[in-house]
Protein backbone atom coordinates (compact mmCIF):
# COMPACT_ATOMS: atom_id res chain seq x y z
CA UNK A 1 0.00 0.00 0.00
CA UNK A 2 1.64 3.29 -1.10
CA UNK A 3 2.64 5.60 1.74
CA UNK A 4 0.45 8.38 0.33
CA UNK A 5 -2.64 6.17 0.60
CA UNK A 6 -1.68 5.16 4.13
CA UNK A 7 -1.31 8.79 5.19
CA UNK A 8 -4.66 9.63 3.58
CA UNK A 9 -6.39 6.76 5.39
CA UNK A 10 -4.84 7.62 8.76
CA UNK A 11 -5.86 11.24 8.21
CA UNK A 12 -9.41 10.25 7.28
CA UNK A 13 -9.82 8.09 10.37
CA UNK A 14 -8.38 10.87 12.54
CA UNK A 15 -10.76 13.38 10.95
CA UNK A 16 -13.75 11.11 11.54
CA UNK A 17 -12.74 10.74 15.18
CA UNK A 18 -12.14 14.48 15.58
CA UNK A 19 -15.54 15.33 14.11
CA UNK A 20 -17.21 12.90 16.50
CA UNK A 21 -15.43 14.52 19.45
CA UNK A 22 -16.38 17.97 18.19
CA UNK A 23 -20.02 16.92 18.17
CA UNK A 24 -19.74 15.62 21.73
CA UNK A 25 -18.16 18.87 22.90
CA UNK A 26 -20.82 21.01 21.22
CA UNK A 27 -23.61 18.48 21.66
CA UNK A 28 -27.23 19.70 21.34
CA UNK A 29 -28.95 19.23 24.69
CA UNK A 30 -32.54 20.00 23.69
CA UNK A 31 -34.53 19.88 20.43
CA UNK A 32 -34.29 23.69 20.26
CA UNK A 33 -30.49 23.41 20.03
CA UNK A 34 -30.92 21.77 16.62
CA UNK A 35 -32.38 24.95 15.15
CA UNK A 36 -35.79 25.62 13.71
CA UNK A 37 -36.01 22.66 11.32
CA UNK A 38 -34.74 20.13 13.85
CA UNK A 39 -37.01 21.46 16.57
CA UNK A 40 -40.03 21.28 14.26
CA UNK A 41 -39.23 17.69 13.26
CA UNK A 42 -38.92 16.54 16.87
CA UNK A 43 -42.02 18.48 17.89
CA UNK A 44 -44.05 15.92 15.93
CA UNK A 45 -43.17 13.38 18.64
CA UNK A 46 -44.92 13.20 22.03
CA UNK A 47 -43.14 15.50 24.48
CA UNK A 48 -41.76 12.64 26.56
CA UNK A 49 -40.12 11.14 23.46
CA UNK A 50 -38.51 14.29 22.08
CA UNK A 51 -35.18 13.81 23.86
CA UNK A 52 -34.83 10.19 22.77
CA UNK A 53 -33.43 10.87 19.27
CA UNK A 54 -30.81 13.18 20.79
CA UNK A 55 -29.89 10.51 23.33
CA UNK A 56 -29.45 7.93 20.57
CA UNK A 57 -27.42 10.37 18.47
CA UNK A 58 -25.18 11.07 21.45
CA UNK A 59 -24.50 7.35 21.96
CA UNK A 60 -23.97 6.66 18.25
CA UNK A 61 -21.50 9.51 17.81
CA UNK A 62 -19.80 8.68 21.10
CA UNK A 63 -19.17 5.12 19.93
CA UNK A 64 -17.47 6.49 16.80
CA UNK A 65 -15.32 8.81 18.92
CA UNK A 66 -14.38 6.03 21.33
CA UNK A 67 -14.01 2.99 19.08
CA UNK A 68 -12.63 4.16 15.73
CA UNK A 69 -9.16 4.87 17.20
CA UNK A 70 -8.82 1.36 18.64
CA UNK A 71 -10.11 -0.15 15.36
CA UNK A 72 -7.59 1.77 13.25
CA UNK A 73 -4.86 -0.93 13.32
CA UNK A 74 -7.40 -3.45 11.97
CA UNK A 75 -8.60 -0.99 9.32
CA UNK A 76 -5.02 -0.34 8.21
CA UNK A 77 -4.26 -4.07 8.07
CA UNK A 78 -7.38 -4.63 5.98
CA UNK A 79 -6.41 -1.74 3.68
CA UNK A 80 -2.96 -3.20 3.05
CA UNK A 81 -4.38 -6.60 2.11
CA UNK A 82 -7.21 -5.11 0.03
CA UNK A 83 -4.75 -2.91 -1.86
CA UNK A 84 -2.66 -5.95 -2.76
CA UNK A 85 -5.65 -8.04 -3.87
CA UNK A 86 -7.35 -5.85 -6.44
CA UNK A 87 -8.68 -2.51 -7.60
CA UNK A 88 -10.88 0.02 -5.77
CA UNK A 89 -9.44 -0.69 -2.31
CA UNK A 90 -10.89 2.58 -0.92
CA UNK A 91 -14.46 1.38 -1.51
CA UNK A 92 -13.76 -1.87 0.30
CA UNK A 93 -11.94 -0.15 3.16
CA UNK A 94 -14.81 2.23 3.85
CA UNK A 95 -17.31 -0.61 3.47
CA UNK A 96 -15.38 -2.39 6.22
CA UNK A 97 -15.48 0.77 8.39
CA UNK A 98 -19.22 1.16 7.70
CA UNK A 99 -19.89 -2.40 8.85
CA UNK A 100 -17.88 -1.83 12.01
CA UNK A 101 -19.74 1.39 12.83
CA UNK A 102 -23.08 -0.28 12.05
CA UNK A 103 -22.55 -2.78 14.86
CA UNK A 104 -21.73 -0.03 17.36
CA UNK A 105 -24.77 1.90 16.13
CA UNK A 106 -26.91 -1.12 17.03
CA UNK A 107 -25.23 -1.17 20.42
CA UNK A 108 -26.15 2.52 20.73
CA UNK A 109 -29.83 1.61 20.32
CA UNK A 110 -29.54 -0.79 23.26
CA UNK A 111 -27.58 1.75 25.32
CA UNK A 112 -30.18 4.43 24.61
CA UNK A 113 -33.00 2.14 25.71
CA UNK A 114 -31.06 1.23 28.85
CA UNK A 115 -30.42 4.87 29.72
CA UNK A 116 -34.07 5.80 29.25
CA UNK A 117 -35.15 2.83 31.38
CA UNK A 118 -32.75 3.76 34.17
CA UNK A 119 -34.02 7.33 34.15
CA UNK A 120 -37.72 6.55 33.98
CA UNK A 121 -37.57 3.80 36.61
CA UNK A 122 -35.35 5.95 38.87
CA UNK A 123 -32.72 3.20 38.97
CA UNK A 124 -29.67 5.50 38.74
CA UNK A 125 -28.72 4.75 42.35
CA UNK A 126 -25.39 3.90 44.05
CA UNK A 127 -26.52 0.28 44.44
CA UNK A 128 -27.23 -0.07 40.72
CA UNK A 129 -23.88 1.61 40.02
CA UNK A 130 -22.13 -0.93 42.24
CA UNK A 131 -23.89 -3.78 40.43
CA UNK A 132 -22.77 -2.43 37.04
CA UNK A 133 -19.18 -2.13 38.30
CA UNK A 134 -19.26 -5.67 39.66
CA UNK A 135 -20.69 -7.16 36.47
CA UNK A 136 -18.16 -5.23 34.37
CA UNK A 137 -15.33 -6.45 36.60
CA UNK A 138 -16.44 -10.08 36.50
CA UNK A 139 -16.89 -9.93 32.73
CA UNK A 140 -13.23 -8.93 32.32
CA UNK A 141 -12.28 -12.44 33.52
CA UNK A 142 -14.72 -14.42 31.38
CA UNK A 143 -13.64 -16.66 28.47
CA UNK A 144 -15.90 -14.66 26.11
CA UNK A 145 -14.11 -11.43 26.99
CA UNK A 146 -10.71 -13.02 26.56
CA UNK A 147 -11.68 -14.63 23.24
CA UNK A 148 -13.09 -11.40 21.81
CA UNK A 149 -10.08 -9.43 23.03
CA UNK A 150 -7.78 -11.93 21.34
CA UNK A 151 -9.60 -11.47 18.02
CA UNK A 152 -9.35 -7.67 18.35
CA UNK A 153 -5.62 -7.86 19.09
CA UNK A 154 -4.77 -9.98 16.03
CA UNK A 155 -5.63 -8.17 12.79
CA UNK A 156 -3.80 -10.65 10.57
CA UNK A 157 -5.41 -13.64 12.27
CA UNK A 158 -8.86 -12.10 11.79
CA UNK A 159 -8.19 -11.31 8.11
CA UNK A 160 -6.91 -14.82 7.38
CA UNK A 161 -9.92 -16.54 8.95
CA UNK A 162 -12.69 -14.11 7.91
CA UNK A 163 -11.62 -12.73 4.53
CA UNK A 164 -14.35 -12.05 1.97
CA UNK A 165 -13.93 -10.43 -1.42
CA UNK A 166 -15.67 -7.29 -2.68
CA UNK A 167 -17.36 -4.35 -1.00
CA UNK A 168 -20.21 -6.50 0.33
CA UNK A 169 -17.70 -8.93 1.76
CA UNK A 170 -15.82 -6.04 3.35
CA UNK A 171 -19.01 -4.79 4.98
CA UNK A 172 -19.69 -8.27 6.38
CA UNK A 173 -16.13 -8.43 7.69
CA UNK A 174 -16.68 -5.07 9.36
CA UNK A 175 -19.82 -6.43 10.98
CA UNK A 176 -17.91 -9.47 12.24
CA UNK A 177 -15.03 -7.42 13.61
CA UNK A 178 -17.48 -5.00 15.19
CA UNK A 179 -19.24 -7.92 16.88
CA UNK A 180 -15.93 -9.07 18.38
CA UNK A 181 -15.24 -5.54 19.60
CA UNK A 182 -18.68 -5.25 21.17
CA UNK A 183 -18.05 -8.59 22.87
CA UNK A 184 -14.77 -7.21 24.15
CA UNK A 185 -15.90 -3.76 25.28
CA UNK A 186 -19.66 -3.63 25.86
CA UNK A 187 -19.43 -3.65 29.65
CA UNK A 188 -16.68 -1.02 29.60
CA UNK A 189 -19.08 1.25 27.72
CA UNK A 190 -21.74 0.47 30.35
CA UNK A 191 -19.44 2.06 32.94
CA UNK A 192 -20.61 5.39 31.57
CA UNK A 193 -23.91 4.77 33.37
CA UNK A 194 -21.90 4.89 36.60
CA UNK A 195 -19.43 7.73 35.99
CA UNK A 196 -21.74 9.88 33.88
CA UNK A 197 -22.77 9.40 30.26
CA UNK A 198 -22.04 13.04 29.44
CA UNK A 199 -18.78 13.25 31.39
CA UNK A 200 -16.32 13.73 28.54
CA UNK A 201 -13.30 13.27 30.80
CA UNK A 202 -14.46 9.73 31.59
CA UNK A 203 -15.39 9.14 27.95
CA UNK A 204 -11.81 10.04 27.00
CA UNK A 205 -10.36 7.90 29.82
CA UNK A 206 -12.36 4.82 28.82
CA UNK A 207 -11.41 5.41 25.17
CA UNK A 208 -7.72 5.47 26.11
CA UNK A 209 -8.15 2.34 28.23
CA UNK A 210 -9.85 0.47 25.37
CA UNK A 211 -7.01 1.49 23.04
CA UNK A 212 -4.39 0.19 25.49
CA UNK A 213 -6.29 -3.03 26.05
CA UNK A 214 -6.75 -3.79 22.36
CA UNK A 215 -3.57 -2.37 20.82
CA UNK A 216 -0.85 -3.56 23.22
CA UNK A 217 0.51 -7.01 23.98
CA UNK A 218 -0.44 -6.58 27.64
CA UNK A 219 -4.15 -6.41 26.86
CA UNK A 220 -5.11 -9.58 28.73
CA UNK A 221 -3.17 -8.49 31.82
CA UNK A 222 -4.75 -5.04 31.65
CA UNK A 223 -8.21 -6.61 31.33
CA UNK A 224 -7.76 -8.78 34.41
CA UNK A 225 -6.20 -5.97 36.44
CA UNK A 226 -9.05 -3.63 35.57
CA UNK A 227 -11.54 -6.37 36.40
CA UNK A 228 -10.12 -6.69 39.90
CA UNK A 229 -10.19 -2.89 40.32
CA UNK A 230 -13.82 -2.69 39.18
CA UNK A 231 -14.89 -5.43 41.59
CA UNK A 232 -13.07 -3.65 44.41
CA UNK A 233 -14.81 -0.40 43.46
CA UNK A 234 -18.17 -2.13 43.49
CA UNK A 235 -17.55 -3.52 46.97
CA UNK A 236 -16.46 -0.12 48.23
CA UNK A 237 -19.57 1.61 46.86
CA UNK A 238 -21.84 -1.11 48.25
CA UNK A 239 -20.41 -0.72 51.75
CA UNK A 240 -20.16 3.09 51.73
CA UNK A 241 -23.57 3.91 50.32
Amino acid sequence: MPIGERILLWGSLATLTALAWLYLIRMPMTPQDLGGLGARMLSALPSRWQDWPLTFLMWAVMMVAMMVPSASPMVMAYARVASARGSRPALRVWSFVAGYIAVWTLYSVIATASQIALQQLALATPLVGAIILAVAGIYQFTPLKQACLGRCQSPIGFLVTHWREGATGAFRMGLQHGAFCVGCCWMLMALLFVVGVMNLAWVAAISAFVLLEKATRWGHVIARGSGAALIAGAIAIAFLR
